[in-house]
């Protein structure tokens, strides 16, 4: 029903860790001498180093995938990933600092609910005036928060302002439950529940058919997109994604999960589900079957509500099948994947680099530090938009720009085709 790639938006305030730990960091060369940026590699793995005179290793970043060579377009890559200090150094104070002390912007929002082919519903929040106020070809963003999250999230906030300032129409997708969104019928979202998404992909492309739609996830919703884009393939009408702090393997993730630290984020999330789930727990009484009514409402861990896992042999079996990545291999639309490299809750070690380098339609940054939904790093440190934000955008503004421009290019060979053709010619007189 769940899965074990959360966010925070349940763990109190008084729980901010005061650990001396310290993260791993990405696997990768250095260069002692000047400062700048600078990438080199071979084949289709690439490494970007960006020289810091006082300590190269906090500031450098793994990239991998074939397009590489995007990264010399991306302003936000030619300065060096200084994470704020005091945070920086540990990824739960980080983690931590983000979901409890991040900035939240004032953003009004209108609610939409798309109600789903099993007559479920989930919400779909609008910016206030943009129906009126944007171009309709305006390039469409949604947005997917991670596991209980929702349009309030300051993460969630933050990137919709950012895409709002680039006159991109943004949408958040809301989750069964989640952002109190109604639950209508006996089916919650999950890492494996794919159908929902794929609904208001198709709601938003046929409202706004002169436009280019792409999407951003986060954690749980990350892992959702991607085996999305895998799923659908050649097929999907989205036309560029963007995965953050995805926990890819879900079986390594779980593993981690109940480890040290990592299990008051567990205990957190766990109730945060029950919760949702006792709302809504009599669409489920007399059901029987798959639906364990009392483990789901009693859970003490993700694990235990993940038990409910709708399809399934078991919770591993459950996880095994629904890890995104298994799904990297099948996409087809460009996508840029970002991680870091000490996320306690989206392990390093669970990332497809070998599957990503093979796609050439994927690209991979993996920061040193940053927690998970962390990022505390950039020009508006330590409250504002996490690092992410600034490549994000750039990334979706460089790909639409391709689209455009191959759209106008196919526009003028129709016309070419034409003006060549006599029947095309009288045709188009008449």
């Amino acid at each position: 029903m769940a899965t074990t790639a959360p966010t925070l938006s349940s763990l109190s305030r008084s729980s901010l860790p005061r650990l001396a730990l310290h993260p791993p960091m990405a696997a990768a060369s250095y260069s002692s001498s000047g400062s700048g940026a600078r990438a080199y590699g071979s084949g289709d793995a690439l490494s970007l180093q960006v020289q810091e005179p006082s300590d190269a290793s906090l500031s450098s970043l793994e990239i991998i995938g074939a397009s590489r060579a995007i990264l010399s377009r991306f302003e936000s890559l030619r300065r060096p990933y200084k994470p704020f200090p005091l945070l920086g150094w540990n990824c739960h104070v980080e983690t931590i600092f983000a979901a409890f002390f991040r900035s939240q912007p004032a953003v009004p929002l209108r609610r939409e609910c798309l109600r789903t082919r099993d007559d479920g519903a989930v919400a779909l929040d609008w910016v206030v005036g943009d129906d009126r106020q944007l171009p309709p070809d305006s390039p469409v963003l949604i947005l997917l928060p991670g596991l209980t999250g929702g349009s309030d999230d300051t993460y969630v906030r933050h990137m919709l302002v950012r895409a709002r300032s680039k006159g991109w129409r943004v949408v958040v997708f809301n989750s069964r439950g989640c952002a109190n969104s109604p639950v209508t019928t006996p089916q919650f979202y999950s890492a494996s529940f794919t159908e929902d998404l794929c609904q208001v992909v198709s709601h938003v492309s046929t409202r706004y058919p002169k436009s280019k739609v792409y999407a951003v996830g986060w954690s749980l919703g990350a892992n959702i997109l991607v085996r999305y884009l895998g799923q659908v393939s050649q097929n999907c009408p989205l036309s560029g994604a963007v995965s953050l702090c995805n926990p890819f393997n879900l079986v390594i993730a779980d593993e981690d999960f109940h480890k040290g630290f990592n299990n008051v984020y567990d205990k957190a999330l766990a109730r945060a589900l029950r919760e949702i789930f006792k709302k809504h727990a009599l669409l489920f009484e007399g059901l029987g079957g798959e639906y364990n009514i009392l483990m789901a409402a009693n859970a003490k861990s993700v694990r235990e509500f993940d038990e409910v896992s709708f399809g399934f042999k078991s919770v591993d079996d459950y996880y095994f099948n629904s890890s995104s990545s298994s799904s990297i291999g099948c996409v087809c639309t460009p996508l840029l994947c970002i991680q870091a490299a000490n996320d306690p809750i989206a392990p390093s070690r669970g990332i497809p680099r070998e599957e990503i380098k093979e796609n050439r339609n994927c690209l991979l940054i993996v920061t040193p530090q940053g927690g998970h939904l962390g990022w505390v790093a950039g020009d508006e440190t330590p409250f504002g938009a996490p690092w992410t934000d600034h490549v994000v955008m750039e990334f979706l503004e460089y790909i639409n720009e391709e689209n455009v421009q191959k759209a106008e290019a196919g526009q003028f060979d129709e016309l070419d085709a034409s003006q060549q053709s006599p029947s095309s010619v009288s045709i188009r007189v008449q």
